[in-house]
């Protein structure tokens, strides 16, 4: 019988988990890792994600490919599954610059790649547009609940018999001692990939993000809302939770590369509360926002983006997925696919 290690517990290892179960339904699955769904800090990443899916790919190639499998496995699950906290909510997007200058635009096509996909733009009308916005529209997404999705995603893995084990590997081959006959380990660690012995990929770095969590206004927030200056900038975004963001509301955010403070910066979340009022003004003042809580992520960043490739280490076959930056919730299960497809390169390495 095949046994298939993931080291990882983030969104990547769990859905790259799920995935390898639902290809190879006889085979042994097992997930080791240092943090689980519910664990607070910022090197994981997952349990601080908004999270949505909102495209960042631009490619014409495997990055777009990886979050259209998402968006089709998430509206599966918010048609489905309304227990896995995935919820079917449209977004409102607004950029500061021209749309042929922001980088959303796919170079090859010079179209936005996943308005089919999506069923359509709407475009946002100048007199609606916040001041100093260029351009805007409104379209079909996500928004997920990560203290209901993660959870969903570990008791999906449990029912279908995969183990969970809370493990720290400072080396790939303290994995391949602990667990000896593994058919490939999948390296899920996201940015422990930075310093873990055996692979130890200098491209990677932090992005760090940072988020808080409000209170949802009298007048129910109906659609989620984004906004930046370009592609690449700190952005403000704004996702309800539960029915019209009754169990709260995020507020965000920003992405800073090469920052490696896990600490929440109190004077920049007054930064956050004020530009999420004016993009959002049902939200009420600034100083009137209840806060429950704070929050900060490292996102696991990677120098010409997420790694997905087989590699043999010492004889062991491993499968890296990793380096998803900001995108791991909406690139996940198409991430996941690639990665559990890469089981047929072993014939060829």
């Amino acid at each position: 019988m095949a046994f298939y290690l993931v080291i990882g517990c983030g969104v990547v290892g769990l859905t790259t988990a799920l995935e390898l179960k639902a290809k190879h339904p006889d085979a042994k699955v097992v997930i080791a890792a240092r943090y689980l769904p519910g664990d607070s800090v910022a090197e994981y990443a997952s349990n601080w994600g908004g999270a949505n899916w909102f495209p960042a790919s631009f490619d014409n190639g495997r990055l777009e490919k990886w979050d259209a499998i998402t968006y089709r496995k998430l509206k599966i699950l918010a048609s489905e599954r309304p227990d896995s906290g995935v919820k079917a909510m449209n977004i409102k997007f607004h950029y500061d610059q021209p749309i042929e200058e922001v980088g959303i635009l796919t170079p090859a096509t010079g179209k936005l790649w996943f308005e089919d996909l999506v069923g359509g733009l709407i475009p946002i009308e100048k007199e609606d547009l916040p001041s100093g916005a260029v351009f805007g529209f409104e379209m079909a997404s996500f928004v997920m609940d990560v203290q209901r999705y993660l959870p969903w995603l570990q008791m999906q893995a449990n029912s279908l018999g995969i183990e969970i084990h809370r493990r720290i590997f400072k080396d790939i081959h303290d994995a391949f001692e602990e667990y000896p006959g593994t058919s490939a380990v999948f390296n899920c660690t996201g940015i422990g990939s930075l310093k873990l012995g055996g692979v130890k990929d200098e491209k990677m770095f932090a992005a760090r993000g940072q988020i808080m969590l409000v209170e949802g206004p009298k007048e129910p927030l109906r659609t989620m809302y984004f906004r930046a200056p370009h592609r690449d900038a700190d952005a403000t975004h704004i996702f309800p939770r539960g029915k019209d963001g009754r169990t709260g509301v995020i507020l965000g955010g920003c992405r800073e590369k090469h920052n490696w403070n896990g600490e929440v910066d109190l004077e920049f979340a007054e930064e956050i509360k004020k530009k999420c009022c004016e993009l959002a003004p049902q939200l009420g003042k600034p100083e009137d926002l209840k806060v429950f809580k704070h929050g900060v992520g490292l996102r696991p960043g990677r120098e010409g983006g997420a790694r997905i490739e087989p590699e043999y280490i010492d004889g062991r076959m491993v499968i890296h997925n990793y380096g998803a930056g900001g995108t791991g919730f909406q690139a996940s299960w198409g991430m996941a696919n690639e990665a559990v497809s890469c089981l047929a390169e072993r014939a060829r390495l």
